[in-house]
């Protein structure tokens, strides 16, 4: 069995002191892979930096402060790779991935964007260079024998299951139609699967995000832009995936929850 856990952690060193660090000692999973970490790993305490029983993969971005992405895995990895050959984005610590047995496993924090900004505007870049980078990853995969799973904070909500308020956010980045469209190319036709859905079809969420303004996480009024998107001979092999809500907003350390996901390999 290979469990696997994906969580924005909305600033590592914030989340660490309202209760990472205790979540982390407790989770069953073998590979976590966390996005938004914002630090470099010198400014992390010495227990968050090189946790007991993991293997870490640090992959900040140039941008002190600024998003950064992690993997944590109980197996040595046998290979990891910062970035994805993007002249513009392989120092904005957006992606890493690592190889252990049979399988790929990558974080990916893709940019929020924000309509009619420049923001926006590399958010699509972005987009482009990833999609061709996720078909080669596959092809390469499977020459190896290997599949690929990509987790992370895709910031995009892909169907109006996936978010509460989707009436309301038709015009908003992170739903907007060339996004999902977008999305949708990834699985279609650049064929990958995303596992929560499949397990789930047809119900609204679960989500995965949910502002800290107003009621937000009280009136479970959310999006799902948290995905384990796998190549789909991995897909077939999962099992159940959940995302682990908190059972108060008291008990939030991050506003993103861990997206869990369990495959029988």
């Amino acid at each position: 069995m290979l469990t696997v856990t994906s969580v924005n952690v909305n600033g590592l060193r914030a989340a660490a002191k309202k209760g990472f660090v205790e979540w982390l000692a407790e989770t069953a999973a073998d590979v976590v892979c966390l996005q938004e970490v914002r630090a470099e790993p010198e400014q992390l305490p010495a227990g968050v930096r090189e946790p007991e029983g993991w293997h870490v993969v640090w992959a900040p971005a140039a941008a002190k402060g600024r998003a950064g992405v992690a993997l944590l895995s109980r197996r040595e990895p046998e290979r990891v790779r910062i970035g994805f050959g993007s002249a513009e984005f392989d120092a904005s610590g957006r992606y890493v991935e690592m190889d252990l047995p049979g399988v790929t496993v990558a974080s990916l924090y893709l940019p929020s964007g924000e309509v009619g900004t420049e923001r926006q505007d590399e958010k699509v870049r972005f987009m482009g260079e990833f999609l061709t980078y996720l078909e080669q990853l596959k092809v390469r995969a499977a020459a190896d024998g290997r599949e690929v799973l990509v987790c992370g904070d895709w910031n995009i909500a892909h169907q109006q299951a996936d978010l509460k308020n989707w009436r309301g956010n038709q015009k908003a980045s992170g739903f907007l139609p060339e996004e999902r469209a977008w999305l949708s190319g990834v699985f279609g036709e650049s064929g990958y699967v995303d596992v929560v859905r499949a397990l789930h079809p047809g119900q609204e969420g679960p989500y995965s995000w949910w502002s800290y303004r107003g009621r937000a996480f009280d009136n479970d009024s959310g999006w799902r832009i948290d995905y384990q998107v796998a190549t789909s001979g991995l897909a077939e092999r999962a099992v159940k995936a959940w995302v682990e809500r908190a059972a108060s907003h008291a008990e939030r350390w991050s506003d993103h929850a861990p997206v869990t996901a369990v495959f029988e390999l």
